[in-house]
């Protein structure tokens, strides 16, 4: 398991490789991390974290898209992202583990950052 060190803010954590044997994450650490994040839900299963990104116009909001690919390949993890003319929703989940990695909390930092 990926251990997330508490000192350095998440956004500025790499993400890791998942090692084979890997288990999602256990909800009370899901609910600690998510502390960590803004406006991040998790559906009641535990298994995504998913946010919706409210831009003024479609410019921006590909330029976001563009933006989150350029992260997301950089931490070589995935989301999906589903998009229209002022919205973006990105949902993280670690595909490997069927469920939720500091990965998925550490890209969400880093998205969120991206508009700070």
């Amino acid at each position: 398991m990926l251990q997330i060190n508490t000192e350095i803010p998440l956004k500025d954590q790499p993400c890791q490789p998942i090692t084979k044997g890997s288990k999602p994450m256990i909800i009370p650490r899901i609910e600690t991390l998510l502390t960590e994040l803004d406006d991040w839900e998790i559906p009641l299963d535990y298994k995504t974290l998913i946010k919706t990104f409210q831009f003024k116009n479609y410019h921006q909001t590909v330029a976001f898209v563009n933006a989150v690919t350029w992260v997301a390949h950089k931490e070589d993890h995935h989301p999906e992202i589903c998009f229209g003319y002022n919205q973006c929703q990105i949902t993280l989940t670690t595909a490997a583990i069927k469920g939720l990695s500091e990965n998925d909390f550490i890209l969400a930092a880093k998205l969120d950052a991206l508009l700070d």
